[in-house]
């Protein structure tokens, strides 16, 4: 079930949705329309009539195409980074982190929406206010991975910043790859293939302070 079909299950017959649940209709109506056509191809129009409202309604609680682009990918960017986080805060065991973070990036890939495309594939990356959005979020992302390499390791925080944009980044490019191939290898296959590979090589730097290894 979509988004705006949830809502509009919700929503008792005869009644006007309060203005949180409105908004979170249109931007699931947003994200549909954007998702499939991409943002230069989409309309306001086509928004409108996907969530069921007149345009000035849309217009009541985004002034603009790009403005309601820009919260859509506030909200999916903030997703992925709490999927990351919440990853690395699942477990002290390290390889068993590699894995969940792995899979956090499958898991935000295959999520039916499609949301990463406006992070990943967006085609409005020319617009600096999306540029910076996305730098943002990769940045955020590795800076959290980071945290545990330098802790875990003591390697300084340029070297631990250096190896999570590289766990970060193969983690996307895999997943993109993984969905767009037609993930004919199940996704928990996937992510043990891809944290073998990536863990024979962050097990290679040992534990901070003692002299085992991960």
């Amino acid at each position: 079930m979509t988004a705006i079909e949830q809502t509009e299950a919700a929503r008792p017959r005869g009644t006007r949705l309060p203005r949180r649940a409105r908004r979170n209709q249109l931007l699931g109506a947003a994200q549909e329309v954007f998702v499939a056509q991409g943002y230069h191809s989409a309309a306001m129009d086509d928004i409108a009539e996907r969530a069921g409202v007149s345009k000035p309604v849309l217009y009541q609680h985004f002034p603009g195409k790009l403005e309601l682009y820009l919260a859509l990918l506030d909200q999916h960017c903030e997703s992925l980074l709490q999927a990351v986080r919440g990853a690395l805060a699942s477990t002290t065991d390290n390889k068993l982190r590699v894995a969940a973070t792995m899979d956090a990036y499958f898991a935000y890939v295959e999520d039916e929406g499609g949301a990463f495309r406006l992070v990943f594939e967006s085609d409005l990356t020319n617009e600096p206010a999306v540029r910076e959005r996305v730098d943002r979020v990769s940045l955020q992302c590795a800076e959290a991975i980071s945290d545990v390499i330098a802790e875990d390791t003591g390697l300084s925080k340029d070297e631990s910043m250096l190896l999570a944009v590289g766990l970060g980044g193969v983690s996307q490019v895999v997943a993109r790859y993984w969905l767009s191939s037609g993930s004919a290898i199940p996704r928990d296959t996937a992510v043990q293939l891809l944290t073998s590979l990536a863990w024979r090589g962050i097990a290679g730097f040992p534990l901070h302070g003692t002299d085992q290894q991960h």
